[in-house]
């Protein structure tokens, strides 16, 4: 048997016309299984002929890959029959070879020492500190084969794969199953985070929460009292509630309901219910919270009443809705015509103060006006505004699919520089070529890009800082929420 002379034909064929796609099964995946095929079948003090009877299984099982995906391993055992009696087999040893390498098939079914060494070594890399590299490289390939398979599948398939798992010989268990264990929990404590992040429960529910009740302080505390105004959605109710008594609780969520209506176009279902959620909560506090004049000092209403309502406004925002649909009908009209969202919220609050200032008086108006000056003002320092873009900047090595998610998840372009990662104190001369993503986004998607990115790779470095004007580009096609 030339089992190194095969090894290398082998190998070299593999490098040569396995598929670019196959980022799991490819030459270095067998080079890793003959490695570990050895070692295991030395640890357990296999015979000679034993030995070589592995090793050559350990080269053969994945060649296969090179005609067909499903049933390689049928596949594989063709080309053996073909190949191997170039390299000095007998008919025998190759019916064993090829007994070897269908155990492998999963669900693994070994039948002596011989064949539970192989299948511990196709699936060594489960128990080390390498887990996480070979799963993403298995979960990209699989993806290529199906589309549709998300983070969510994945994760949780491969939590009860490994879980269901069990090493067949006693030096795989030996080395591999503390470590094993470890990639376990690590697992089920990506896939909670992973979960929770996607669906942004918790901290969604607390920025509501704390937004509707620092809004309904505002209100009930500075403006209603003092008969003040703010603009957008808000200030109508306020109008409405002043001039014609009705309770600003019904006021205030009937105003808003059109708005939420036109958002499932604008922006997306998932935001229309949360904002009709967060609407109808601030209508609850509203009525059960009586109002209370803080301070009837006119300057203080106007700034700490903005403050305060910018700041719940702005909570909300961050949450991924909104207390004041304004926003919602600026999106509207800024698709259809060539304003800017800026104008046109400006030109929907300047006739809101001026029937404040017919009804109440030129001064209260004035004011009313400061108070949604430091109102929007807190908004953008909270969320730096609806209109804000931020230039994100990901260094990652694992690259490839953190640049798939970004194009066809999130609909962004991105531009990638080349550059090299390392250089860290004590390891300067360890460094490697590194593909660095840029890309622009609106403030309101930077933490579902980090979600995005830290599912892939939760190592990865990303920095973002904000983009005061943008013009052109995939950007024209703005998505919001």
């Amino acid at each position: 048997m030339e089992i190194e002379k095969l090894q290398t034909f082998i190998l070299e064929k593999l490098r040569k016309e396995l598929p670019d796609w196959l980022s799991y099964h490819n030459v270095e995946h067998t080079e890793y299984v003959i490695r570990y095929a050895i070692e295991l079948g030395e640890a357990e003090n296999l015979p000679e002929a034993d030995l070589k009877l592995l090793h050559t299984a350990a080269i053969m099982h994945d060649t296969g890959f090179l005609t067909t995906y499903a049933g390689h391993e049928e596949a594989s055992c063709k080309i053996a029959r073909q190949y191997l009696p170039e390299y000095g087999y007998d008919q025998e040893s190759i019916e064993k070879v090829c007994g070897l390498v269908m155990s492998t098939k999963l669900p693994q079914s070994p039948f002596d020492l011989l064949s539970g060494i192989l299948c511990d070594a196709d699936l060594y890399y489960i128990g080390t500190d390498d887990y996480q590299v070979f799963a993403n490289r298995l979960f990209r390939e699989l993806k290529h084969q199906d589309e549709t398979l998300t983070n969510d599948t994945w994760l949780r398939q491969q939590r009860e794969f490994l879980r269901s798992h069990t090493y067949l010989t006693e030096a795989a268990r030996v080395k591999l199953n503390s470590r094993k264990q470890s990639n376990i929990r690590k697992l089920q404590r990506q896939h909670f985070v992973y979960r929770v992040h996607n669906d942004y429960s918790i901290s969604d529910i607390l920025l509501m929460i704390i937004g509707v009740a620092t809004a309904t302080f505002a209100l009930q505390g500075f403006l209603v009292p003092n008969k003040f105004f703010d603009g957008g959605v808000t200030g109508i109710s306020l109008l409405a509630h002043e001039i014609y008594h009705i309770p600003l609780a019904f006021v205030i969520i009937a105003a808003n309901l059109p708005f939420i209506i036109m958002s499932i176009y604008v922006a997306s279902i998932r935001f229309a219910v949360k904002t009709l959620l967060c609407i109808i909560l601030l209508g609850i506090c509203l009525y059960y919270f009586p109002s209370y004049q803080i301070t009837n000092d006119k300057l203080l209403v106007s700034i700490f009443g903005g403050f305060f309502l910018g700041v719940g406004i702005g909570l909300t925002m961050r949450a991924g809705c909104a207390v004041d649909g304004i926003e919602v009908l600026a999106l509207y009209t800024w698709r259809h015509t060539s304003f800017t969202i800026s104008e046109i919220v400006l030109a929907l609050n300047i006739i809101i103060f001026s029937i404040a200032a017919f009804h109440s008086g030129v001064l209260v108006s004035m004011y009313s006006m400061i108070t949604y000056f430091t109102a929007s003002k807190t908004v953008d320092y909270i969320v730096e505004g609806i209109e804000a873009y931020t230039g994100v900047t990901i260094i990652s090595a694992n690259s490839e699919r953190i640049k798939e998610k970004l194009v066809n998840e999130m609909g962004r372009g991105i531009t990638i520089y080349k550059g090299e990662r390392g250089f860290l104190p004590g390891k300067y001369e360890v460094h490697s070529e590194v593909d660095i993503i840029f890309t622009v986004i609106t403030r309101l998607e930077l933490r579902r890009l980090k979600n995005l990115v830290y599912a892939e790779d939760p190592k990865a470095f990303v920095f973002a800082n904000t983009i005061k004007e943008t013009a052109g580009g995939i950007l024209k096609r703005r998505p919001t929420h």
